[in-house]
């Protein structure tokens, strides 16, 4: 079995493991053409049914992608449950979206799943009726289920067009603030969760299982600058994610693919660490976020061995050389699990971030408006701070989007002169 192959093998394996399901055993085939009927032949299929009987197995998984036809051949050949990939990731998804909006997007991708495999029995399911439009022999079963499973398609497509519109509102809120949107990503598994709880102090579930975060998390982080971003926790990447899942999911992703700045999180102890990174690179690509900047984050440095241990650079150079990006995207090494890099991490993240500058001003604000003191304080650097009369005179390093918030009270900036609104 080849390297790509017994990786792929180990992912299905961890994939059934994530879905609650116990290997028994394992089954590898190579031939130069797939059988239409089947996918692996006569010979295969007699060889899986013997396999099965001596393991007491009641599921057969496929790391392939299978067919209607092929799967139904395959389930009628064995004698037991078949599954594909897809099934699989599909199966974990409905485990663990928590959230309507998960819970819809998992449902839509399971029905156009399910649309073209369903099946029907002949005119002994067709039925009667009455009244206008069900002269004859009506509809059959397959037709009927097939009707509901389209306007039942319908409605949720309808609902996540629904979300889609307010995430467009939420995100338009924030960039009238403005307040940056960063968005981590990357491969399923490679400790994002972890990441994303030691930079914003969450809870989020971080489990060691593939997808173990499926709905979108937004929390607030300040950067050593003092301007505040919003870090969007989102699903994992895999290689072949089915095409179900990205469109079902497109309400999701759009998340990623409108944010300012990507933090892309690979783990740096896995063999495949550069075919992950070429993998998130090519799904990026397809839900429009080829162009976004990034920031190629190397997690879990304390499970690196002594032999795989180098400069952040030369390891982000080695990973993204596939992918021609080697000379735009920063690296740096960190661990999410004991924290050690953060801080390079977030001063990596805030010279990445162009938007939003930092500069130098003087506010003139009424001590009556003690709202907009405390958010210079908290979200700018106090430089210098004085009383005279019912005014208090602060100069700070400030954020555009908080200088934006408070122009009125700016009465000085590094450009020069600004004309003072306040009235003493």
């Amino acid at each position: 079995m080849s390297g790509a192959a017994s990786e792929s093998f180990a992912e299905l394996r961890e994939l059934a493991s994530s879905a609650a399901t116990e290997v028994v055993a394992e089954s590898f085939q190579t031939r130069p053409v797939t059988d239409a009927a089947t996918l692996i032949g006569h010979g295969k299929v007699v060889e899986l049914t013997e396999l099965a009987e001596a393991c007491g197995a009641d599921v057969v998984s496929f790391d392939n992608d299978l067919t209607p036809t092929q799967q139904r051949n395959l389930e009628a050949g064995i004698g037991v449950k078949v599954i594909d990939r897809t099934q699989i990731i599909l199966d974990i998804f409905a485990r663990r979206a928590r959230t309507a909006e998960g819970r819809l997007q998992v449902e839509l991708a399971q029905l156009k799943y399910l649309l073209p495999r369903l099946s029907g029995h002949g005119a002994s399911m067709s039925r009667l009726g009455g009244g206008i439009g069900t002269r004859g022999p009506g509809e059959t079963k397959l037709e009927t289920d097939r009707r509901r499973i389209d306007v039942r398609i319908k409605k949720i497509e309808d609902d996540l067009e629904r979300v889609r519109r307010g995430r467009a509102l939420h995100r338009g809120k924030r960039d009238a603030l403005p307040i940056p949107t960063i968005s981590l990503a990357g491969y399923t598994n490679a400790g994002k969760s972890t990441l994303f709880n030691r930079l914003t102090s969450s809870g989020v579930l971080a489990d060691a299982k593939m997808f173990a975060t499926l709905d979108p998390t937004v929390r607030s982080v300040t950067l050593p600058s003092r301007r505040r971003v919003l870090l969007s926790d989102t699903v994992g990447f895999i290689r072949n994610l089915p095409t179900t899942l990205i469109e079902a999911f497109k309400a999701t992703l759009e998340e990623v693919a409108e944010a300012s700045l990507i933090v892309h999180v690979v783990d740096a102890s896995s063999e495949q660490a550069a075919a992950h990174v070429s993998e998130v690179f090519r799904i990026l690509k397809e839900i429009g976020a080829a162009e976004t900047p990034q920031v190629l984050v190397l997690n879990k440095s304390d499970r690196l061995e002594s032999g795989m241990e180098a400069p952040a650079a030369v390891l982000g150079a080695r990973l993204l050389e596939p992918t021609g990006q080697h000379l735009s995207v920063p690296s740096v090494l960190v661990s999410g699990k004991t924290g050690a890099g953060l801080q390079d991490l977030l001063g990596m993240i805030d010279e990445a971030m162009s938007f939003d500058g930092v500069e130098t001003a003087r506010f003139r604000i009424p001590l009556k408006d003690g709202a907009a003191i405390a958010m210079l304080h908290e979200f700018g650097r106090v430089r210098g701070e004085e009383y005279n009369g019912n005014l208090c005179e602060l100069d700070v390093e400030a954020p555009l989007s908080l200088r934006s918030r408070l122009r009125r009270y700016v009465v000085r900036n590094s450009t020069g002169p600004v004309e003072n609104s306040v009235k003493n």
